[in-house]
This record gives structure tokens, sequence and C-alpha cells, in this order.
């Protein structure tokens, strides 16, 4: 694998990573970055944790370093989309840690805070723009905005904006695009309206894939724990209070769910906080730079934090509610083991969370070791049980007890809960090389 150095990166970008400590690109880094500053549309799927973001962010600022001059008023030179705002705010601190001391801005376009600030700094003009979709139309519609000269898009977790529903404001977006332009897609899953999405954004793209979509991080060591509702909350006490001065983020179904959790731990005496969509987005960001800091060690959250927070600390991430999308659960346990780091994902099962659970088995192709208690039923997929096995407890036995032996862990030995075992160049819009590029897409 090259160094960043032999990658056709700008000196200045090779000094600045260098300084960030980084001079190896990950497997996704090496591949993407010279077809990308060859001007080529890339599609590039890799698991969360891998390093997708330097994998655009680095191709996209050395080629905007051939521009001259700043950008027109109301113009953007390069837009990046992001579904959450936690991950639209990571990805412009990270673009801004590689331009500081450049003449080169980052802004950030997201909900939740006032938008006349945002209106007056993209007044301005800016050179990359990250932005979620909502946030980015409001300033659409308010005129504020102008993307005449927009030559590079960006759509990172592309899947994450099809599950949130943002397809329709991708498509008005791009409408608004220039056609000629370079279009790059990373994503950690790979759903069935993906492609759809790459036949209408990007033109004869190069698919990079570093890992099976749906993978797991391999330094991640999971586990389940088959335990009662009820239960679940003293069970999460006791597993915390063994790592207290770890970061840990335990992820939860509901906003309301996330508060009340978080402050049962605060009541017992865990330095905790929460993240959630009731949350302003000022609350969010304080919450996240506490947890960064080590201020607070446990981080309660809904999937707003599924994706975004790269805090490579993170040594512990609980499903204390398994997602309803077997995907989420890919993204929630790659918060930790992040950095070439271990780290553990302890997962909480409750009789009315198989079908979920079962999702989960299925996407990931692999079994998830036992911690504690029996599974509530058999989780293989019905078409595969056994002739004449019953869909009551497994062996017969009472949840927790010493069932018969089973696919997915051996039997627990107590209660479920029980203690766990400018200017372009020349005047024209700048193509790398990389040849051609194929007609141009139609606009979505």
């Amino acid at each position: 694998m090259a160094d960043f150095d032999e990658l056709g990166l700008p000196k200045a970008l090779v000094t600045r990573l260098e300084k960030l400590g980084l001079k190896q690109p990950t497997p996704i880094q090496d591949r993407a970055i010279p077809h990308a500053l060859n001007g080529k549309d890339v599609m590039g799927l890799a698991q969360t944790g891998t390093g997708k973001t330097l994998a655009f962010g680095l191709p996209l600022l050395a080629q905007l370093m051939s521009y001259s001059g700043k950008p027109a008023p109301k113009s953007v030179r390069a837009l990046v989309l992001a579904p959450t705002r936690e991950l639209a705010n990571q990805i412009a601190e990270s673009l801004k840690s590689l331009t500081e001391g450049t003449p080169y801005k980052v802004g950030l376009v997201v909900g939740g805070v006032s938008i006349n600030p945002q209106i007056t700094r993209v007044g301005r003009g800016t050179d990359v723009i990250v932005a979620t979709p909502g946030r980015l139309i409001d300033l659409m519609e308010r005129r504020a905005i102008d993307f005449e000269d927009t030559d590079f898009l960006v759509l990172d977790e592309a899947d994450q904006m099809l599950d949130l529903g943002f397809i329709h404001a991708l498509r008005t977006i791009s409408q608004a695009l220039p056609e000629d332009r370079q279009t790059m897609l990373f994503s950690a899953t790979m759903p069935k309206q993906m492609n759809e999405i790459a036949q209408t954004y990007l033109r004869n793209p190069l698919r990079i894939q570093v890992s099976p979509p749906g993978k797991a991080a391999d330094k991640i060591k999971q586990s389940v724990h088959y335990i009662a509702k009820a239960e679940k909350t003293s069970l999460l006490i006791e597993l915390l209070d063994k790592h207290r001065e770890e970061a840990a983020i335990v992820f939860v179904r509901t906003k309301h769910g996330a508060e009340r959790l978080m402050k049962t731990l605060d009541k017992r005496g865990f330095a905790a906080n929460s993240v959630h969509g009731n949350k302003s987005q000022g609350q969010r960001e304080r919450a996240i730079k506490a947890f960064k800091s080590g201020e607070i060690k446990v981080l309660v959250a809904t999937d707003v934090a599924a994706r975004g927070l790269d805090i490579p600390a993170v040594r512990h991430v609980y499903n204390y509610d398994l997602p309803n999308v077997p995907d989420s659960y890919v993204h929630r346990i790659g918060r930790t083991a992040r950095a070439g780091m271990d780290g553990m994902a302890i997962a909480f099962c409750a009789p009315d969370e198989c079908d979920e659970f079962r999702a989960i088995l299925k996407l990931l192709k692999t079994e998830i070791p036992t911690a504690s208690g029996n599974p509530w039923m058999d989780l293989e997929e019905p078409s595969h049980k056994s002739k004449g096995r019953g869909r009551g407890r497994p062996g017969g036995g009472k949840p927790g007890g010493g069932g018969g032996g089973r696919r997915f862990g051996k039997p627990g030995g107590g209660r479920p809960g029980g203690k766990p075992g400018g200017g372009k160049p020349g005047g024209q819009r700048r193509r790398s090389g990389g040849g051609g590029r194929g007609q141009k897409a139609q606009s979505a």
C-alpha cells in the first residue's frame, strides 16, 4: 500500500496529513483517491470507521487547490451532503483540519440552528459546503445559494439518506446542480435503491468495495444478553459499573427513552448525557464535545449518533434496544474499534426483539456469542426449523434456565440479566485527466 505522498496529492496536503499523524492511507483511501484525483466518478463501499471522509475529502481539496481567486458571492465549488447534523459536523471538522492555514473555506449548513448566520456565510462564497439536505433546500428556496460554479458533489452515507426519506430532497438538489460535475458516493451498505441512486447521480462510476456490505469491523467483539425488558436497566448499570472510566455509547430506540435512561444513569453516579432529536443542535454539540473530551463517559443516544461520531476512545457500544433496521446495528457498533483499536459491542435482546435480532444475524451472516440467558426462541429462519421443533422456549425450560443446546450460544446459568459470563484554470470547467467521462447523466 502506498503512502499518502505517493498518491499524487499536493505537497501542502501531505504535509498537513503528517502534522495530523496520518502517513498511510486506509484501503478505501488507497483505492479511491487516485481515481478521484483523475476526475472519475466514484462509488465507494466500505464499512464504517474505514476512513471514507478522507477518501473523498483529500481528492476534493486537492483539485480545489488548483483554482485561483475567491468563489463568487453565494457560489459553492464543492457540495458534500450528509444525512445527519452529527455526520455533517464531523465531515466539516475533518475538512477544516486539512485546510487550516490555507485560503480555502469550508462551510456548514445544518438545521437546528439559526439560518440567518448561514445565509450570511454562504453569501460570501464558499469553496466547500457540507450540508444536510433539508437545510440546504431551505437556502435554495430563499435564493441564498448558487450552484452555477459547483463542480463537485459528494453523497456521504447515501444509504442512510435513503432510510431517512431524503430521496426527493436529493432529486431537487441534483436538478439545481450542473450536469458537468464530478460526483462521489460513499456508503457502508448497499440497499437495492442504491443502484437507482448511482445511475441517477453518477456517470460511469468506478465501484470500489473494500469489505462486504453489512460486515462489522473485525476488531469488534460482539455479544448478546437475552434478557427481560424490565431487567435491561439493571444489567446495563452492572456492566457499565465495570468500566466507569472508559467511554461507552448506549443506543436506544426512542427520544424519550434516551432521556429517561440518561437521567437514571446520572442518578446512579455515572457521568452521562444524551443525544436525540428533541435536543437542540447546540445541546447535541455540547454533549458530544463533552463526550470527546472525557468530561462525560456515557452517551445515551438514538440513531442520530449511529454515524458521524469518530471518537477512537469509545471502547463499548451497548444496543440497549435493538434497531428496527438491521443495517443500523452495523453502524451503531461501528462507533467502537476505530483507528485500529479494539472494541466491545453488547446487545440486549428482549422477547419482543427476536425478529430484529434474527434480521441482524441474517445481515451479518455470522453468529453472535451469548453472554447470558438463553434465546427466547429458535433464531434460525422458520424455513430451516427442524421438523417437530416447538415454537416455545428452547429446550422446554424457562428463559435463562438450562434448556438444550442451540445454535447461537451456550445456555446461560442464571436468570436473563444475571451476571454475564475564483477562477478555474484557463477559464474552463476543470477536469483532471482520467480520459473521457462518458455521456452526461440526466438530472434526477
